[in-house]
């Protein structure tokens, strides 16, 4: 028994109706949710990782106050909350490319409506930025503490 899967064309027969055309953008609408859930959970692990790096670094400078136990744990912690973050960011970007190349590939084309124009919104952009602003952190954490 063949378990290859068929070529979309083969596997679905595709009307271009108008509901077929909303569930098309309704689909791509919850891909875009999606990315954007994934930015926003980004942001939060580089933002605690940076934060929690900082507090700490800030501790242990002031006076009167015991040295820590493991001095290097927030560095640590902060760079590996950092490094998720991104990796976060890479992974659902990838998927978020593979999805929308799919939905505008062979005969679901025609569902979209847009023969021809844009394949992506401005939340790329935002990833990009996202990203960089992560390395810009990770770099930072660690160079802060060499």
């Amino acid at each position: 028994m063949d378990t290859t899967p068929a070529p979309a064309g083969e596997r679905f027969a595709v009307h271009a109706t108008s509901d077929s055309h909303f569930s098309w953008i309704r689909t791509r609408l919850s891909i875009e949710r999606t990315l954007m859930a994934w930015v926003r959970t980004s942001v939060a692990m580089i933002g605690f990782g940076f934060t929690i790096f900082q507090f700490f670094q800030r501790f242990q400078d002031m006076h009167n106050v015991a040295p820590a136990d493991r001095p290097d744990a927030p560095w640590f912690l902060g760079l590996a909350l950092i490094a998720c973050g991104i990796v976060a960011l890479v992974v659902s970007t990838r998927q978020y490319l593979w999805t929308t190349t799919y939905l505008r590939s062979g005969p679901f084309d025609v569902l979209s409506g847009m023969e021809g124009g844009p394949t992506h919104t401005p939340l790329l952009g935002v990833v990009v930025v996202v990203m960089m602003i992560g390395i810009f952190a990770f770099c930072a954490v660690l160079l802060r503490a060499v």
